[in-house]
């Protein structure tokens, strides 16, 4: 495996995974239980066909638009992305599949992610769908931003309401706004790992001097459950948002989603099928989307509930083994 930075919404809870968990994360399938569990899996991806009523599965062609969560998908915990992995999806990516990363995380923490993939041309979707990204290496940087990319689409709001409705039921809260190719505004230190693009710490008053595409809301050590009824009790109204596995909240535009950003992609990329996969709440609309779901074992039970199939954690490779199904 070859470790990536970390950056992001956490992608398991606080207090790390279960013993049976962690203990699977350390003894990898080997060649014999990866080929049974292809093996299950395309007798998932039959079943789901036929529910379906269709006669066949996604081809791993041109044809198909296959979009990617990074972290607890095809990224771990330790920021690795496992080898079997990283083979699938390069596999897919030369076969012809349009592969699109749709993350949460910003350009910058995504374009290691695509690199590593080899995924130098085509598509990302970042910031759980406010910028679509278009990849070249022919295209040039400019004195602020580097080369290899531009943003193509950008939705920004004015965060003022959000952050003030928020800040009065988390006043000892982290936010940061993202400025779309620039990185983030901060209040304060984010945790270790959590922010690897460029941050510059302002007043909480200039976090809301501007349109921004993202507000990120941390609050390290709070449990989950408090976090939560916080959250609930902001009477935030008028924008999107996610809260993850630990107490970390994302806000949107309005209408704003990974799926929208990768519908309006669809559009002009002439595919006809669609393939989504992910693990966590901001992936929930793409996975509603997409012809093709595909939630992780590690996933929420109403992830789950809102997919086509369910494959491995990404411990045990469960893109890789999705994608492996497609191709028999």
């Amino acid at each position: 495996m070859s470790k990536i930075a970390a950056s992001g919404m956490p992608i398991t809870p606080e207090g790390e995974l279960s013993a049976a968990a962690a203990a699977a994360r350390a003894n990898p399938l080997d060649d014999a239980a990866f080929g049974a569990a292809v093996a299950a899996m395309r007798a998932q991806l039959e079943a789901w066909a036929g529910r379906a009523g269709s006669s066949a599965l996604p081809p791993l062609n041109r044809s198909t638009l296959l979009a990617l969560d990074i972290d607890g998908t095809i990224l771990d915990i330790n920021g690795e992305v496992p080898p079997r992995t990283r083979a699938a999806v390069v596999a897919a990516a030369q076969a012809g599949v349009q592969v699109v990363l749709a993350t949460g995380r910003g350009i910058e923490a995504a374009l290691p992610v695509a690199d590593f993939l080899g995924l130098t041309r085509g598509w990302m979707v970042c910031a759980n769908g406010a910028l679509t990204v278009r990849l070249d290496p022919k295209l040039k940087g400019t004195p602020s931003l580097p080369g290899g990319y531009e943003i193509t689409n950008s939705v920004t709001f004015d965060p003022t309401t959000a952050i003030g409705r928020l800040h009065q039921v988390l006043p000892e809260a982290i936010f940061a706004v993202e400025m779309p190719g620039r990185g983030f505004l901060t209040s304060a230190d984010f945790p270790p790992g959590e922010l690897i693009e460029n941050t510059t710490t302002v007043s909480l008053e200039q976090l809301s001097s501007q349109p921004v595409s993202r507000v990120i809301v941390r609050a390290p050590g709070m449990a989950l459950a408090d976090f939560e009824a916080a959250v609930r009790s902001a009477g935030l109204h008028a924008v999107e948002y996610a809260i993850g596995w630990t107490a970390w909240l994302d806000v949107n535009a309005a209408g704003v989603s990974k799926a929208s950003a990768l519908d309006a992609l669809v559009s002009g990329l002439g595919v006809k099928h669609t393939v989504a996969m992910g693990d966590g709440a901001n992936d929930l609309e793409m996975l509603r989307w997409a012809d093709l779901s595909v939630a992780m074992g590690s996933a929420p039970a109403r992830v789950k509930n809102a997919t086509s199939v369910v494959t491995e954690p990404v411990w045990h490779e469960g893109a890789a083994i999705v994608l492996a199904a497609l191709s028999r």
